[in-house]
């Protein structure tokens, strides 16, 4: 990403220093020195008061960036979003056909180890989860669009926020029913014991 030599280029241009340039955009001097040294990258609100400080078009400001940024943030958020998902698939399986073996091989110790599966499973759902809502990504539709690198339309994402609040409580049914059958799975094998 090319923003801080661009930055320092407007800015030497108009002649002003790293300190006066941090006043107009309301950042320390430090913040202006590590944008020029790409450190860091300005947000959006320092960008647009950076773009009409050096009159420069927004567009024109950060256009080469946009879609280097673009390539970088997907490909490394839908890897890292497969990469748990198939774990998760993974510690499911094993929470599913363990079950049975561990308890009636193993007893209550059996149990313990199986609650433990379990328990690391929950803990990678949860882990999704938050991923999911610090990406924006909450229904399907929203997911498939993530994997396949893509953003939904304002229009899109509006009809997609509509749907969450049932998609919530369709998840909350199932994870009471998932619940109920777990409770029912480990009371049948205590009792088979």
């Amino acid at each position: 990403m090319d923003i801080g030599t661009r930055i320092k280029k407007y800015r030497e241009y108009q002649n002003i220093s790293q300190n006066e340039l941090a006043l107009k955009v309301f950042v320390s001097r430090q913040t202006i020195s590590n944008w020029e040294t790409n450190k860091s990258y300005p947000d959006i609100k320092s960008l647009m008061m950076l773009s009409n400080i050096f009159h420069v078009s927004l567009d024109d400001f950060i256009k080469e960036d946009v879609e280097e940024m673009r390539s970088v943030i997907d490909k490394g958020k839908v890897k890292q979003f497969n990469v748990m998902s198939y774990i998760f698939l993974a510690e499911m399986l094993i929470v599913i056909i363990s079950a049975y073996p561990l308890c009636e091989l193993y007893g209550y110790t059996g149990i313990f180890v199986w609650l433990l599966f379990y328990a690391i499973a929950f803990g990678t759902a949860a882990i999704i989860e938050k991923f999911k809502k610090n990406n924006d990504i909450q229904t399907y539709k929203e997911i498939i669009s993530f994997i396949d690198g893509k953003r939904l339309t304002y229009e899109e994402t509006q009809r997609e926020i509509g749907k969450r609040m049932y998609q919530k409580i369709l998840f909350a049914i199932l994870a009471g029913i998932i619940t109920l059958i777990t409770n029912l799975i480990i009371i049948w094998i205590i009792n088979s014991i």
